[in-house]
């Protein structure tokens, strides 16, 4: 279902012209293919598309039939060196060595119409074209090394990756879920941000979080904290104790690292753990500092604040009692959206942050992976495409469960006036 409804010009807004939706979002699509692809990214050409091939060849050709017909007097053989050398900008080396022969021979044409094909010159001409042809290649092979090396980290890497962040099947249970991570930095699949789901006793739970800094040490806090999760949420019955459990889990992470270095002492995580049980149309939540989930129900779309957030993870206590359950009503054809803060903090070009809630509306007809690439496409006709931090996502829907009958509603919670200090 759509979260939001077709954007609203700017100009309507604040003032200011509307933008194209940008193609930024092509990159989480990638991600996903790859996923269920599972291949190694992209490879380099071995000769080049047919125009680039005969480019080489074609300016052979132009020069050879200029140089036979020039007068005696202009020497135009030396020009032939642009073929392999432009060769070497797209094809691999033993076709640039290749071409260096081809212009070589057709040197020997030109220099021999100008009738020097005994003089002191034609050595020079060839040795030129020959120095600078081998040049060529030898970078090109250089190139073509390195672009090896490159796809078969990039594999190994992909596939560590994707068994980090794996992806989160369409159907849990009742549930339907599509999950997108869009990665701020160029050709990376993974950064700070996480997400996972496990199906337990009838109940469903998903994890989103952000870890404090960017690079290697973020991905490997995402890494220690969704191996904890994956493995403590079939060993605790209640959120709070998960919670309190992913704590101290953090904390030995944590005390581990400090040991080499005492700047990991400052590291946290800010998580929401939500869980969706099978026989009541309710959520419940337990939140560690961070951005609210949004959820639609009947065409509204409202936050699902949090009474009182739990400090992030790393920083929390570590008992169940320190982790408060809030519990809202979550029921068929519902949607809920979990996400970091990566969307609600990105900026346009005058640095405004996208706002989230203004550009909430109506569900619209769809499911999960519609509403994701939605959110994604409206993203990015805010931000031009452009990303400073990594964003995570999660889309969450509940499905009628065929033949059942009508399932009494979820408790209203408590209003925070209601609740005694």
């Amino acid at each position: 279902m759509n979260l939001f409804s077709p954007p609203v010009p700017s100009a309507a807004r604040a003032g200011r012209g509307a933008r194209p939706p940008g193609e930024g979002v092509a990159g989480g699509r990638w991600m996903m293919r790859l996923w269920h692809t599972g291949r190694a990214g992209p490879r380099f050409p071995r000769a080049g598309t047919g125009a680039q091939v005969s480019l080489p060849f074609g300016l052979i050709t132009a020069i050879t039939l200029a140089g036979s017909f020039a007068p005696l007097a202009i020497h135009l053989s030396p020009l032939l060196v642009a073929a392999p050398t432009s060769t070497a900008a797209f094809a691999r080396a033993r076709f640039t060595a290749f071409v260096a022969l081809v212009a070589s021979a057709a040197m020997l044409v030109v220099d021999r119409h100008d009738g020097l094909l005994h003089s002191s010159v034609l050595p020079i001409h060839v040795g030129a074209l020959l120095a600078v042809s081998c040049f060529a290649v030898a970078a090109r092979a250089l190139h073509d090394r390195d672009l090896r090396e490159l796809n078969e980290v990039r594999a190994v890497s992909e596939t560590a990756q994707r068994v980090l962040l794996r992806p989160i099947p369409p159907r849990l249970g009742p549930l339907r879920v599509a999950s997108l991570y869009r990665a701020a930095a160029q050709h990376a699949l993974v950064g700070g941000d996480l997400f996972a789901a496990v199906r337990t006793d009838g109940v469903t739970r998903f994890l989103i979080g952000d870890v404090r800094g960017k690079g290697l040490p973020a991905v490997e806090d995402a890494a220690a904290l969704l191996g904890a999760f994956r493995e403590a949420a079939h060993h605790h019955a209640t959120l709070p104790e998960l919670a309190a459990s992913l704590e101290r889990s953090v904390r030995r992470h944590v005390d581990q690292l400090t040991e080499a270095d005492p700047e990991a002492g400052e590291r946290f995580v800010t998580a929401l753990l939500a869980e969706v049980p099978d026989a009541e149309c309710v959520v419940r939540i337990v939140s560690c500092g961070h951005p609210p989930p949004l959820v639609g129900q009947h065409g509204r779309v409202t936050a699902l604040e949090a009474r009182r957030p739990a400090p992030p993870l790393g920083l929390a206590g570590d008992t169940p009692e320190d982790f408060h359950l809030d519990t809202f009503a979550f029921g068929a054809e519902d949607t809920l959206l979990l996400y970091t803060d990566g969307l609600i903090e990105a900026r346009d070009a005058a640095r405004a942050f996208y706002p989230l809630l203004d550009r909430a509306g109506t569900w619209g007809p769809g499911g999960p992976d519609e509403l994701l690439r939605h959110v994604s496409d409206d993203l990015d006709g805010h931000t031009g495409g452009r990303l400073d931090d990594d964003l995570a996502m999660v889309a969450v829907q509940r499905q009628p469960q065929p033949g059942a009958g009508p399932v009494p509603p979820a408790p209203r919670p408590p209003h925070p006036a209601e609740t005694a200090p």
